[in-house]
């Protein structure tokens, strides 16, 4: 990006990816309730539909964006594919593993987003910024063998966080895809067409279960869960990472992913949950203190 970003601009965009956290680890207890009566592909195939739609409206309507199709479609249709692969697999690993399992692995994107921009973007990481990664790496490690020091030594992994992680593997990507194929739209408008295509992946992938699924028979939870997930983890979330990727370093952009776990830890605690072992609460301060250390940095 050639255009000089202002400290105001950079202020924003970290106060921005602060909420970001605090709305995605939301997503993962919210998640955890409607997964038993919704499968992954219908509950993401109408989250983005209608996060699209409140997304078109903001854009169009209230920011009065101009509206024709963008140059390039095939960068939205990848962005889009690399989106419904994440989403997808991280609902299907809350079937199988718990939230704070599910949101420790996501912290393992930073250190993966690092590797993924130098080869994109050629986007080089400091000592720093690899140190803290790596820190918070080993924290997320520790949350997801359980705190089991033998389940680590045997390589115990759930086949949960396996789904997730191969998810997590195609956000690492899509990040710093954000800077490379931008082309100058509006965040909103790259928000737009980017949860559009999204929507027709996993609409196009889950039409059988969305057909199959008794819409007029589910529980009122997955509704409030269903318009939850469409509003914050998905349209602001969504703009906020575009506002934030052409202002920030990738790594930095995704490492506040690291307080995901701590509000997740939170979030269950207040829904009647209880808290986690104090061995994997401290795994989660790990990759807390991880985030610390980075944002120490000089971006």
């Amino acid at each position: 990006m050639t255009r000089l970003v202002t400290p105001r601009e950079r202020l924003l965009a970290h106060l921005g990816m602060l909420l970001f956290a605090a709305l995605i680890a939301g997503s993962f207890t919210t998640g955890a309730m409607a997964v038993p009566y919704l499968h992954a592909a219908p509950l993401n195939a109408v989250r983005f539909i209608l996060a699209a739609a409140l997304m078109g409206v903001a854009s169009f309507g209230f920011a009065r964006q101009r509206f024709s199709f963008p140059p390039a479609p095939w960068r939205f249709a990848i962005m889009g594919a690399l989106m419904a692969i994440y989403f997808v697999t991280m609902f299907i690993a809350l079937t199988m593993t718990l939230p704070v399992a599910t949101s420790a692995v996501y912290t393992l994107v930073p250190l993966m987003t690092a590797v993924t921009a130098w080869f994109i973007l050629r986007q080089r990481s400091g000592a720093a910024v690899l140190v803290s990664l790596v820190l918070a790496g080993l924290g997320a490690v520790w949350v997801i063998f359980r705190g089991d020091l033998d389940a680590l030594l045997r390589f115990d992994v759930g086949r949960g966080e396996l789904i997730y992680f191969a998810g997590c593997v195609a956000y690492a990507i899509y990040t710093p895809l954000l800077r490379r194929f931008s082309r100058g739209e509006p965040a909103m408008v790259q928000s737009f067409w980017t949860l559009a295509a999204t929507a027709v992946w996993i609409t196009l992938a889950g039409a059988p279960e969305i057909l199959a699924t008794d819409w007029l028979n589910l529980p009122p939870i997955v509704w409030w869960v269903v318009l939850y997930l469409a509003v914050g983890p998905t349209a602001i979330c969504f703009f906020l990472i575009q506002y934030a990727s052409l202002r920030l370093p990738a790594p930095k952009v995704i490492a506040y992913g690291y307080l995901t776990p701590a509000f997740v830890i939170v979030f269950e605690a207040l829904v009647g949950h209880g808290l986690p072992p104090l061995t994997i609460a401290a795994g989660a301060l790990v990759t807390v203190l991880g985030l610390i250390v980075l944002a120490a940095v000089k971006d």
